[in-house]
């Protein structure tokens, strides 16, 4: 195979050509760097450049299942020594460089990962698009005018592409699942505190936000998740262990499922046909494949969850926008920040505690709603998105008010933001493409939900799903 042929295996396939000797991992590397420099400048994936540390890595020995597969860390959150650090907004940009790896990406560096760089993200990963002022906007590899997704857009925008075979991704409200389905990729939020966000966090947000990648196949997601998983002294949660290695899901017998279908999104507002068709095909594939699917969905109080999860996150931004401060000792200003985000923290500003914790007593009732759908069923299954990718400018806050701008977020993403507040696992699948009017194709991802603690299931189904609908020669147009 050629180094381009080669960039579109999974991780695991890159891997075993390592250990067969057809290819060495600095000729992954090599091969990884030459496509980015060649598509970045169009995709603008990648926004720190760590290339020479990349080299130096992969021409010394290599531990781990995955060495010298090729990797990049998302600008938000994870720490990475001596590469700079910024959660895609201008106050921090430039002022501050990680002096220690955080846990997560000491395992990834364990498992041969080489990384490469750092990918874009929103500001602060507010938004479900990668359009940051401070860093520039990435584009889809499907179709460049028009977004990959957010938070983690520029992660998911470089594998699309074949920049690297899996890049790290979090995901504070659907900013894994998101960006794969824009992408057509597979992108697993795994249960909370599956992966731990040590040594700088016990949780992030009372413990929406979670951390694991985005990736090309099912066994990628599972393998990375079993070298990635299990609690640090001090973690707030830990989730029930898998009965066995997530990997060995992958191809296991799920055993017929009680599927839920759901195509209208939690904010009531109709998602697009192109999504239902994703979602209905998907449900008629789990019914030849001997499941039973019946329409159902979990009732929960739409304006109480949406309402609450808001003032969570303006929470979350204020106490983010704080640390920042404490780190760089700056005092926050209007010019430092986008427009949205700041309106967003003047509104944190005016909280009380009470406030905040009000709001969380609330998330947790429809938490307890939307959990107990899951004594009848194993699975919810919708489409990850109310709408297929939408064009770069789309999420422009300067044309709307405050109530607007959320309602407009809420009618693209209202299948996942669920999954946060419960802190249950999701996964979402490229099992659809369309066409838009320009006769380009694009992806449209199906989510599958499952119990807390329950990520077995869902690799089970989607690694059955995958071999009854493979999607692996989907590839963007260069």
């Amino acid at each position: 195979m050629t180094m381009d042929e080669i960039a579109f295996e999974d991780a695991t396939a890159q891997a075993d050509l390592v250990r067969r000797k057809e290819v060495s991992p600095t000729e992954l590397v090599g091969g990884a760097i030459e496509r980015i420099e060649r598509l970045n400048p169009t995709l603008n994936a990648v926004i720190h450049p760590l290339f020479e540390q990349a080299l130096a890595t992969a021409k010394a020995p290599l531990p781990g299942p995955f060495s010298g597969v090729p990797f990049l860390v998302k600008d938000l959150g994870a720490e990475c020594q001596g590469a700079p650090l910024a959660d895609g907004s201008r106050f921090a940009a430039g002022r501050y460089v990680s002096r220690a790896d955080s846990e997560l990406v000491r395992r990834y560096k364990a498992a041969g990962l080489v990384i490469l760089g750092k990918s874009n993200t929103s500001e602060f990963g507010l938004l479900p698009t990668t359009e940051p002022q401070c860093f520039g906007p990435t584009r889809n590899p499907w179709d460049t005018s028009r977004g990959p997704g957010g938070s983690s857009g520029g992660s998911a925008a470089a594998v699309a592409s074949g920049m690297v075979p899996v890049g790290h991704a979090s995901d504070g409200g659907g900013s894994i699942r998101i960006p794969a389905s824009c992408c057509g990729l597979v992108g697993l939020k795994p249960t909370r505190g599956r992966n731990s966000l040590a040594p700088g966090f016990g949780d992030i947000a009372g413990g929406l936000m979670c951390e694991h990648v985005v990736t090309r196949s099912v066994r990628d997601s599972a393998a990375i998740l079993d070298l990635t998983c299990g609690p640090m002294p001090g973690d707030p949660y830990l989730p029930p262990q898998p009965e066995r290695p997530f990997l060995q899901e992958v191809g296991r017998d799920p055993a017929p499922l009680r599927i839920g279908l759901g195509t209208l999104p939690l904010t009531g507002a109709p998602a697009h046909p192109d999504c239902v068709a994703a979602a209905q095909s998907a449900a008629l594939l789990c019914e030849e494949l001997g499941h039973d699917v019946a329409e159902a969905s979990p009732v929960v109080e739409r304006h109480q969850l949406f309402k609450s999860f808001g003032l969570v996150m303006t929470a979350c931004l204020g106490w983010t926008i704080a640390a920042w401060e404490r780190r760089t000792g700056r005092a926050p200003t209007e010019e430092d920040f986008e427009p949205a985000t700041w309106r967003m923290y003047q509104h944190s500003l005016a909280q009380r505690g009470s406030d905040y914790l009000l709001a969380w007593q609330d998330l947790q009732q429809s938490c307890r709603d939307f959990a107990g759908f899951f004594t009848d069923h194993d699975i919810w299954l919708t489409p990850t998105l109310a709408q297929p990718p939408v064009t770069l400018g789309y999420f422009d806050y300067t044309h709307e008010t405050r109530k607007q701008y959320i309602a407009h977020l809420g009618d693209f993403t209202g299948f996942t933001l669920i999954a946060n507040a419960t802190g249950q696992p999701a996964i979402s699948l490229p099992l659809h493409w369309t066409q838009n009017k320009a006769g380009d194709t694009l992806p449209l991802g199906v989510q599958l939900t499952g119990r807390y603690g329950d990520e077995a299931t869902l690799i089970r189904l989607a690694a059955q799903l995958e071999q009854a609908r493979p999607w692996s020669h989907h590839r963007p147009p260069e």
